[in-house]
């Protein structure tokens, strides 16, 4: 079993579902540019889902998910409740 950077790549994840370059930017601001909006957020989380990280939008701070290194930090931080 391999930790959840092997498990989950959250730059190519946040690619395959915004199809914006900058998502590889790890500070790039996700939400003010609107490049995850709420149906890109719903993606996500099924997404994550599927791999086994069980998030709950409604207990989420919405600054969790302003930046890349902001997701991954929330996918460590439920892996690691695990």
């Amino acid at each position: 079993e391999g930790d959840w950077k092997t498990m989950i790549d959250v730059t190519n994840l946040l690619w395959e579902i915004c199809e914006d370059k900058r998502v590889f930017d790890p500070d790039f601001d996700l939400l003010s540019s609107e490049v995850l909006d709420s149906f890109a957020m719903i993606e996500l989380f099924s997404r994550l889902e599927d791999a086994g990280i069980e998030l709950y939008p409604t207990r989420i701070d919405r600054e969790s998910l302003r930046t890349p290194r902001r997701i991954e930090a929330l996918i460590r931080q439920a892996s690691a409740s695990l």
